[in-house]
Parts: C-alpha cells; sequence; structure tokens
C-alpha cells in the first residue's frame, strides 16, 4: 500500500477527506512456505494482525504518512501488532540508522497518536483494550465488529466492560470519534 503506483488514490482519499478503512487478508506471501499450516487456523490467527502491522509499518517508513498529512486511515483488530510493538519501530531508526532511510519525519509510535492512524476495537480482553488506548490514545479508538465473523457477539458490551474507562470514553469508542471522523458529528 506504501508503493507509490497508489500515491494517486492516496492524494485522492487525503484531498476527499474520507477515512480509509484497512482490513488484512492474511499474509500470502508465507502460505507457499507452509509457516502458517496446521492446526490453528494461523493464517488469520496470526497472519491477519501480521499483515496489518506490515502494511502500517510500510506507511510510515516508506512516507506514504508524510507525503498524504490530510490521511486518515482506521486499521482493524487494533491496528494488529503495531501499537503494542511501535516503540521497536522508533528504536530501529537509532539501532540501525544506515537500514532505515530515508527518515520518516517522525518517531513511528507519533503517527499511532498525530490524527493519521485509527484503531477498532476487535481486541479480545479489557486488558487488550487497555493497552492499546494506552498506546493510541482514547481519540483513536473506534467500535468495530468484524461482522459478519463472530470474533465478538457483542462489540458494545465489549466496550462496556472495560475496567476503569470512564462513561465519555466510552460514548468516545461507541460512536463519537466515529461520527467526527466521518464528518457527522453535530
Amino acid at each position: 500500500m506504501a508503493n507509490p503506483k497508489f500515491h494517486p488514490f492516496w492524494a485522492k482519499c487525503e484531498e476527499l477527506g474520507v477515512l480509509v478503512f484497512m482490513h488484512p487478508l492474511g499474509v500470502r506471501e508465507l502460505e507457499p512456505s507452509g509457516r502458517l499450516s496446521g492446526n490453528g487456523l494461523l493464517t488469520n490467527t496470526i497472519g491477519n494482525p501480521l499483515e496489518t502491522t506490515i502494511a502500517l509499518s510500510h506507511l510510515i517508513f516508506e512516507g506514504t504518512l508524510d507525503r498524504f498529512p490530510g490521511l486518515k486511515i482506521c486499521a482493524a483488530h487494533g491496528g494488529g501488532f503495531l501499537p503494542s510493538y511501535a516503540n521497536r519501530s522508533d528504536a530501529v531508526i537509532t539501532t540501525f540508522p544506515d537500514q532505515v532511510g530515508p527518515f520518516p519525519k517522525k518517531k513511528p509510535t507519533e503517527y499511532i497518536r498525530d490524527g493519521q492512524l485509527y484503531f477498532d476495537s476487535i481486541m479480545f480482553t479489557g486488558e487488550a483494550m487497555r493497552h492499546l488506548i494506552a498506546e493510541a490514545g482514547i481519540d483513536h479508538v473506534v467500535l468495530g465488529t468484524d461482522y459478519p465473523f463472530p470474533w465478538n457477539t457483542d462489540p458494545v458490551d465489549h466496550v462496556m466492560d472495560i475496567p476503569d474507562l470512564s462513561d465519555e470514553d466510552r460514548t468516545k469508542i461507541l460512536g463519537s470519534t466515529a461520527a467526527k471522523l466521518l464528518g457527522m458529528d453535530a
């Protein structure tokens, strides 16, 4: 998605001010290797969040988010592994600077909180949601359902059951942030 051939797409999305929802399809390049075969539906269990992590990381490190600073992307399944490992992405810049270049304009962790990246609530525990909120900020998390797949049979209850979340924060996740992103706020 960071390939320059997609620049016209990103430019039009930025021009229109639309929110782009990004959902993974798994890591197809790993399937022929057999690394994800066997029990556990690993193409989905590991492959989908990995694909999201790879796509978002490319958008950061290849400069797409810098080139299109008005771009807004919502990543499915809590952004894959990126919110939990973004500090590693920060560290790679200082640890292996010769292998990262040109440098992004900001630390990778800053893209998670700066208004370009948003994440849905398809996480599986209250603790996972707490961590996502801690890393991304409450204003970057929106309700997710993954319908028609039954990952979470009651996504609203999932949000309501997150410990230590204020009613205002629940309202943000359950709709007010999405309404704002979609230009539907009053």
